[in-house]
Parts: C-alpha cells; structure tokens; sequence
C-alpha cells in the first residue's frame, strides 16, 4: 500500500517540475513561489515535525534546532566555499550561474529529503492505515512543491535543461524507493526528526538567501511578493487540511 501512495508522490513531482519549466518567461513569479514555498514547508512542516520526534534537548536547547542551525551554517558554509573557489578561478563570486556545483547540491539534497518523504509514509502505514493515509496526503501535496522547486534549484545556478530534468527524474523516483525500504527497515523516530530539523535549515538558507534575491533581483514587484505568501499559504492550507 505505502508504494502503490508512493507513486502519487512520484506524479505529483513530475508535475511541479513541468509547471516550473513552462513558465520561464515568468522566472521571478516562478522564483517567489518557491521561496514561499520552501519558507512553508520549513516553518509550518519539517520543524514541527522535527521537534515532535527529536524531543530532547542539548544544554537547554532542543536537538531539532540545533540541528536546524547546523543546517543553515553547512549550507551557507558550502556556497561560501564554491563561490570562493569560482572566484579563485576567474569568476565573479557573486555570480550564482557560475557555480552549478551549488545547484545539484541543493537539488541532491531535495532528493534525499523526497526519498525520506517515502520512509515516512512506509513507516506510517506500519503504525496504522489512518496514519499513512494522514501522512502520504501531506506529502503528495509537498511533492508537488518539491518538483517545482528541483528543477527551478538546479536551474537557477546555470546547470544545463537536461541536467535539471534529470534531478527533477531523481527527486520523483525517491519517494517510490524510500517507501520500498521500509519492507526491510525502520528507522528510529529520533533520527527521523534529526534528519528533519538539518535539513530544515538547508533549506531555508536557500530560501532566504538565494532564491528570494534572486526573484527580487530583476523584477522587484508586488506579484513576486504575493507569489511567495501565495506559496507559504498553500503550505499552511495543506497542514491544515493533513493534519
């Protein structure tokens, strides 16, 4: 069961990355809809989530946040170093379409969050099949979000179409086989909220000081930044309804 709702994910990811890749000529409406999108998923999703299966804490602070932070600091640290080494080499540091080496990265990170997307639903419909149908509703909805914001990563930082198309492939497939593992293990809830609240902070890092410049950049109009509270919301509506 929790592989047949695993290929939902796998639609609803294709989709989100076709809807990314038809509305070029709209890139900084496509822009801060997915930083709205990611800052939802990060604040209303994952760190809640996060702080609910990593209970304890580390001197006075939950370990979800400080795993939070840590995930911040490792993505800026990361951009920091290929942005340095691109500049050592001739190119202007603050030229993100020179550094595509940061776009697969975030977009590889998008992936192994999708495939841990399908441990949960796996891992949900072994508690029961309310709680799997609760938990793969959410992510579905998620992957949607996740394949727009997969093809628009790696597309922002000047990776070739192909390149983008095959994260975007790789980020549809890993909720299939991270629901498919489940068969064989199950990972401890702590370690699950862990993973949730690091890679919270990657991803708000790209959503604060990468895709949101980026949108504003060019076209700094009041639809881009309806765009983003327009994705924020969309998140904020899916909670509520799955929750």
């Amino acid at each position: 069961m929790a592989v047949f709702v695993a290929l939902g994910a796998f639609l609803m990811t294709l989709a989100g990355g076709w809807t990314a890749q038809r509305v070029t000529d709209r890139r900084h409406l496509v822009l801060g809809l997915a930083g709205g999108l990611m800052l939802g998923v990060v604040g209303l999703d994952l760190l809640p989530e996060a702080l609910r299966a990593a209970d304890r804490e580390i001197f006075g602070v939950p370990a979800a946040l400080l795993l939070f932070v840590a995930g911040f600091l490792l993505a800026h640290l990361v951009e920091r170093t290929l942005a340095a080494r691109q500049a050592a080499h001739g190119g202007d540091e603050h030229d993100h379409h020179r550094a595509p080496e940061v776009g697969l990265t975030a977009a590889g990170a998008m992936v192994g969050h999708s495939a841990m997307d399908g441990v949960a639903i796996g891992a949900a419909f072994q508690v029961g099949s309310g709680m799997g149908t609760a938990v793969a509703l959410a992510v579905i909805a998620h992957d949607f979000a996740d394949g727009f914001n997969t093809f628009t990563i790696t597309s922002l930082y000047g990776n070739a179409r192909r390149r983008a198309i095959g994260m975007l492939v790789a980020d549809a497939c890993a909720p299939l086989l991270g629901a498919l593992s489940t068969v064989f293990f199950h990972i401890p809830e702590p370690v699950l909220g862990g993973y949730l609240g690091l890679f919270g902070g990657v991803l708000l890092y790209l959503a604060a000081a990468e895709i949101l410049p980026e949108a504003h950049h060019e076209h700094p109009a009041r639809s881009t930044l309806l765009c983003t509270v327009a994705g924020a919301a969309f998140i904020w509506l899916v909670v509520g309804i799955s929750g």
